[in-house]
């Protein structure tokens, strides 16, 4: 069987490796219109901030190693142009002489995966605006900052790619904005998790600039000028355009193959087009979300690898399915890590989810072993079943290993009480004997029980309308005396017993501490009393990050409807 893949990297790449490992005999040729077969995506920022510092360090395999490793046939700089699906033939041009040849194939993989998105503005195509998405994308970024010395970048989108280069091109020295045109940066986050990112981003550095999408841009020889929509400028030698990616399937649509959303390439489970012939794999394609079962595409390295490999096995007679992704992702900003896994919130709402949702606050390790540091987690639940939906954390140690636990549960549809029965690693240096993990599913299982009733940061300002409401604040009065929420009486812990009868049973209390454990002991207390409380989910200092977040936006439209 002759079989011709278009595309390397992740999904071409890994398919090629699996189909030979599956049948010494297949004939197997890759084409790649770049000069590498194979490298890592994830880490070209880093060699543009010098983190990696050999280029040899991002390709993972060479046209030379592959073929002598697997006996594949790899032709870089070689672009497919055409396929031709009546007659199995794929058109071919060297790049090199741009001379053309036909290719006939048994099965194909196509797999060329996705663009960078370039907006209709007037000015966009100087080349001093640049994106970065392949190896000499990574090249030509760094000897630009290398040779010109940049005084001030500016980079369009907050997503992960965004992100990391804004923390390189500090790291480098380099002055740099980033603007993002959305209420946050990092769209799998809830606005409430990305508002404790802002701070953080302004604090290394960063001026960023949210609600700021771009007009237009006017080039002169020594800068940029940018024009946002709200009538701002701003001048720069250095612009990255990082607004994210769209499938590249421009063949396929020339070939006649099914498109689905966004004109991603229509596969079945076992990642098999329209067309008997022809499988597709990687950010090119439509796929699933396992929780909502939605049409989704999702550009992820870890999704286009287990593809690749579903087709080769298909290919080979091997049924094996894709079963979707739970969108599984962390970046590194700065100290910080940040990652998903699920659904959030904006999805759940979307798709008509009756969810609910608790934010725990865990340290990463034993806090008497040194070093521990706390981890936000945010995990969103059916509020029927308690079956996990989603999960996000920010911290700086320990994230990923949560969020890996965490999207197994979701993957499993497992629910509450799976998390609190795990059973998990545990010594001082490495977590608590209740593992941030466990902590999440006993939250979630008091509030299905009706053990505590729960409010969140932005109920705060309906509960203050409601005359019969009284928010009592249980931390220390030093805590209190530092800030408070407007309105609350302090009533610390300790010393909630020894005024309980002087509260009245006609009214409901709104109860908060710095995290939302203290308040929880406090509503046990009340509520057994016979009052009405209810614990401010987070804490304070949830409340606290997020409304200093919004109230320093100059667009006060929120996400949620404050």
């Amino acid at each position: 069987m002759k079989i011709v893949i278009i595309g390397g990297v992740a999904g071409g790449a890994t398919a090629a490796a699996r189909l030979r490992r599956l049948n010494e005999n297949h004939e197997i040729i890759i084409l790649e219109r770049s000069n590498y077969i194979s490298y890592a995506n994830c880490g070209l920022p880093y060699y543009i901030g010098g983190v990696i510092k050999d280029k040899s360090n991002l390709t993972l395999q060479t046209p030379q190693s592959f073929h002598d490793r697997f006996n594949i046939d790899v032709r870089v700089r070689n672009e497919a142009v055409r396929i031709d699906t009546g007659n199995k033939i794929v058109r071919v041009k060297r790049l090199e002489d741009n001379t053309e040849y036909d290719l006939p194939y048994d099965k194909l993989v196509y797999a060329p995966g996705a663009k960078p998105i370039k907006p209709d503005i007037d000015g966009i195509d100087d080349n001093r605006i640049m994106t970065l998405r392949t190896v000499e994308d990574t090249y030509r970024i760094s000897d630009y900052v290398k040779t010109k010395n940049p005084r001030h970048a500016v980079i369009i989108g907050g997503g992960f790619i965004g992100l990391e280069m804004a923390e390189n091109l500090i790291n480098l020295g380099v002055k740099t904005t980033l603007l993002q045109r959305s209420a946050q940066v990092m769209p799998p986050l809830d606005y409430d998790m990305a508002s404790m990112l802002h701070a953080y981003i302004r604090q290394n550095g960063v001026d960023l600039k949210l609600n700021s999408p771009v007009k237009s841009f006017a080039p002169n020889e020594e800068y940029i000028t940018i024009t946002l929509k709200n009538g701002k400028e701003l001048k720069a030698d250095l612009i990255l355009s990082a607004i994210g990616v769209m499938p590249e399937t421009t063949l396929a649509k020339q070939a006649g193959l099914k498109l689905g959303i966004k004109d991603s390439v229509e596969v079945d489970e076992h990642m098999l087009t329209s067309d008997p012939n022809i499988y597709a794999v990687g950010d090119c394609v439509q796929i699933r979300n396992s929780i909502t079962k939605a049409l989704s595409v999702i550009p992820l390295a870890g999704p286009a690898n287990k593809q690749g490999r579903i087709a080769a096995d298909n290919i080979c007679g091997i049924k094996s399915e894709y079963k979707g992704s739970a969108s599984c992702t962390i970046v590194k900003l700065f100290d910080m890590n940040i990652a998903t896994a699920g659904i959030n919130e904006k999805t759940a709402k979307q798709t008509g989810i009756d969810y609910e949702k608790v934010v725990t606050y865990s340290a990463s390790h034993a806090t008497y072993y040194p070093n521990a540091t706390n981890m936000t987690v945010k995990t969103i639940f059916d509020k029927k079943t308690g079956r996990i939906l989603g999960a996000q954390i920010i911290g700086e140690t320990g994230v990923d290993k949560r969020i890996d636990v965490l999207a197994s549960a979701i993957q499993a549809d497992k629910d509450a009480q799976f998390l609190t029965n795990l059973d998990l690693a545990y010594a001082p240096p490495f977590s608590s004997a209740k593992d941030p993990v466990n902590m999440a599913g006993y939250v979630i299982e008091n509030i299905q029980r009706s053990l505590v009733k729960q409010h969140h940061w932005h109920d705060i300002s309906s509960v203050m309308k409601d005359k019969q409401a009284v928010l009592i604040d249980v931390r220390t009065r030093e805590e209190f005396e530092t800030a408070h929420i407007k309105g609350a009486v302090n009533i610390p812990l300790n010393d909630l017993r020894d005024n309980i009868d002087k509260l009245d049973k006609e009214k409901k209390y709104y109860v908060n501490c710095h995290s939302g454990l203290r308040s929880y002991i406090a509503c046990r207390i009340l509520s057994q009393h016979g009052f009405y409380c209810s614990n401010l989910s987070g804490g304070h200092r949830f409340y606290q990050a997020v409304m200093s977040d919004y109230n320093s936006s100059e667009d006060k439209t929120h996400p949620l409807g404050l």
